[in-house]
């Protein structure tokens, strides 16, 4: 009789806590992407606030500190940026339509495009391309403003869970480890793959594709590119993607501007600053991120292609970790050593 009792207030005790789990899931659904955010916002100035506590001794003035630069470096180039944005896309947008680009590929490649009536049609699509490119950056930048008061809301979350995620990430990590049903020596390879892998991808793939973007647009800037701003927000994405990378955005830059009789000074420029920023990667990689840890190449893209669908821009992140985190935990529930798939460690 017991027995049966002890089974039933587990069944009823099982049966409140998925209820519960699902409500809380519902009520977290509209700011799931903005906690998780703020946990990887967490997890990338981590070391700062290490640093910081160290010399401080308090856990909340270095955390405040860090929240400080974090709404700085987020709040004033939306409020700044964002009409310039607007105004560059509508400018890109009009001059899409004014580029003759069957003209341009016959300079260009005078015998591919041999036949009038294949160029026509190839330079169709081309201006189809660009100008629902630019329509589309436009719409977003306009939607930017239209939703500002409930940007400001997912911001605030965003801020307060980075404060509490900062300050207290030691109870947090303790916590989800008790939730665990792992042994101790299987916690310690969740948590040591899972940071590693996303310290290569915050460090190694996002931080390095932004300064690849940045230093894309400080040539773009120096040599007064019309609409630099603009292109320079989609160097910073381009930098972001594997294999592809800001090369998509100078490359035919390079080559419009040969073709519409630019100074050479700028067209050399730009290839130059673009050579530069599609190879700077080489020499920061080691430099930032272990060479013990990486997502191999094609998992990255596959994922980070997925994950912009599904998730949007922040899919680009989202989508890798994802993956990667399920590969880790297959990999280990297979009983291996390391899960290799994804993770390449040195002989050393």
């Amino acid at each position: 009789m017991a027995i049966n009792e002890y089974s039933s207030r587990q069944l009823v005790s099982g049966i409140i806590i998925l209820f519960l789990i699902l409500l809380s899931i519902l009520i977290l659904r509209p700011i799931a992407l903005s906690i998780i955010i703020a946990i990887l916002l967490a997890f990338t100035f981590s070391p700062v606030y290490d640093w910081l506590y160290k010399h401080t001794k308090a856990k909340t003035l270095s955390a405040l500190l860090i929240l400080l630069f974090l709404i700085i470096i987020i709040i004033l180039p939306i409020w700044f940026l964002t009409p310039m944005l607007i105004t560059q896309a509508i400018e890109i947008f009009q001059l899409t339509h004014q580029i003759d680009f069957a003209n341009m590929l016959q300079s260009i490649f005078p015998s591919l495009f041999s036949s009038e009536r294949f160029t026509v049609e190839i330079g169709s699509i081309f201006s189809a391309f660009t100008t629902k490119l630019a329509g589309n950056a436009i719409d977003y930048f306009t939607q930017l403003i239209l939703n500002f008061p409930i940007i400001m809301l997912h911001l605030l979350i965003v801020f307060f869970t980075f404060f509490f995620f900062l300050r207290e990430k030691e109870i947090v990590i303790a916590y989800i480890k008790s939730l665990l049903p792992f042994s101790k020596e299987v916690e310690e390879k969740i948590f040591k793959y899972t940071c590693g892998i996303t310290s290569s991808l915050i460090y190694g793939q996002i931080l390095i594709g932004i300064i690849q973007g940045i230093t894309l647009g400080i040539g773009l800037f120096i040599f007064r590119i019309p609409n630099a701003l603009f292109l320079t927000m989609l160097s910073l994405i381009a930098g972001i993607l594997p294999i592809v990378g800001t090369s998509i955005i100078w490359i035919p830059l390079v080559i419009y501007l040969f073709v519409t009789d630019s100074p050479a000074v700028v067209s050399i420029g730009i290839l130059i600053f673009g050579s530069i920023s599609s190879t700077v990667d080489n020499f920061l990689r080691p430099i930032i991120v272990s060479k013990k840890t990486k997502i191999h190449s094609a998992i990255l893209l596959i994922s980070m292609v997925g994950g912009f669908f599904f998730f949007g821009v922040i899919g680009l992140i989202l989508g890798p970790l994802i993956i990667s985190y399920l590969l880790i935990f297959l990999e280990i529930y297979r009983g291996k050593a390391k899960p290799a798939i994804i993770i390449c460690e040195d002989s050393k």
